[in-house]
Order: C-alpha cells, then structure tokens, then sequence
C-alpha cells in the first residue's frame, strides 16, 4: 500500500532504537557478568589458601545483602543505603579476606592459638588486601564503584565500634557503614565454622556472641537486625553448607 511508505522511516528509526537498547543491554549484561566473575576468582585465591573456609565467601555475601536490605527497608541509614548500595556491598563482599593471600601457611594453617607475634602479622591481611585492590584501581586509571566499597570492607571489617579492632583503631560510625555489616556477618560466620584452630558453635551460642558485643565490638543498629533475621541467618547457613 503507497500510504505505508510514509510510515517506513519512522519504522526503520524505531527498529535501529530498539536494536541498538538490546545490544546495549546485551552489552552491559556481558560486562556486569565479567565483573562477578573477575571478583569471585579473586577471592577464591584466598579461599584456596584458606582451605577450611569452604562456602564461607557465599554465606557472608549473603548474610550481608539481607543486612543491608533490612536496615534499608527500616529506615536506618538512609543517606548511605540504597538500591545502589545493596548492589555494590553484596558484590564486594566476597573480597573481604583476599589479603590473606600474603599470609604465611605458618600463621594461616596455624592448629592452635596465634601467639601475639604470629597475631600481628595476620592482622595485615586487611591492609595487604586493601593495597592490592588500590593498585588494581591505580592500573586501572579511574575509580570504580564496587571497588571502592570493596576498598572499605577489605580494610575496615576487624575494626570495632569501641575503637579497639584494626588495623587503624577507627570507632563508632567512623567505620564506613559496609565494613560495620561485614564485621557482623563475618563474625557470626566464624563462630558457627569449624576452623583449622577451632570447633564450630552452635547458630544459638554464636548468635548469643553476636548480641553480646552490641555496642563494643558491632554497630549497635545492625545487631537489631541481625536479631530480627536470625532465622534467616540459619536458612543461610544450611543452603550454603561446606560439603
């Protein structure tokens, strides 16, 4: 039909539109899939070194996203937590522990107590990770988002709201507010973990732990929340068992 004709620019321009909004979906897709990937093969280096951690990095992933999502959802925080947040905090939370790539098996496989020498030179892993993420970013040659929350997690998350963790002895909401969540979910994880140097606890002992360094070791807030997705910690748990 010749009346068709004066439609067929405007169709030909809509269907370049539309091709060119799915290819850069495709596109972006692609990318953000390159990124988990290139995170999660980081951190399993600590992983392998660390052998006894098994599905630790998935568990406190995810035991940090519910965190951050219920803290959003109840109105805490809010100039920090978003949709974007949640995002870039549960990505980054995998290398938490990556420098501990740098530890001697010595101390990292160590069957017992660190003595306090053998304890200094653990406590580096946070720094070391911190530094490598840094040059990466450096290499890089421009800031990128979830990198600088992983930054913040690596280096702060031994740091204690009393002012008494590592490695800079920062305090209270001095603390970025990723590394707080991570040190709650890091923690908990430990606790229940049977480790090289320890037996795991049971999820009601370790949650008990947790409850009692509200306001010393963790941010009181997220200790609330913690308390409220108990049950949801434990579900956790049992999905992502070590085998």
């Amino acid at each position: 039909d010749p009346r068709d004709l004066h439609s067929f620019p405007t169709r030909r321009s809509s269907d370049l539109n539309a091709f060119l909004e799915s290819e850069v979906r495709r596109r972006t897709g692609e990318v953000l899939a390159v990124q988990e990937v290139t995170i999660l093969g980081l951190a399993s280096l600590a992983e392998t070194r660390d052998n006894d951690t098994g599905n630790h990095l998935r568990r406190t992933q995810r035991y940090v996203h519910e965190l951050a999502k219920y803290l959003k959802d109840q109105g805490h925080y809010p100039d920090q937590l978003d949709n974007a947040f949640l995002d870039m905090v549960f990505k980054s939370a995998p290398l938490h522990d990556i420098g501990k790539v740098g530890i001697p098996d010595a101390i990292l496989l160590k069957p017992g107590k660190l003595d306090p020498d053998e304890f200094e030179i653990m406590k580096r892993h946070s720094r070391l990770g911190f530094e490598a993420l840094e040059n990466a970013e450096r290499m890089l040659g421009k800031s990128v988002a979830f990198l600088d929350t992983a930054k913040m997690i690596t280096l702060s998350h031994h740091e204690k709201w009393d002012g008494s963790g590592y490695p800079d002895r920062r305090a209270g909401t001095d603390i970025p507010l990723c590394a707080r969540i991570m040190a709650v979910a890091d923690v908990y994880d430990a606790l229940i973990s049977k480790r090289v140097y320890k037996d795991e606890l049971k999820a009601d002992r370790a949650a008990a732990i947790i409850r009692e360094g509200s306001g010393t070791h963790f941010d009181p807030v997220i200790v609330e929340a913690f308390e409220a997705l108990e049950s949801r910690f434990r579900e956790i748990a049992v999905e992502y068992a070590d085998l």
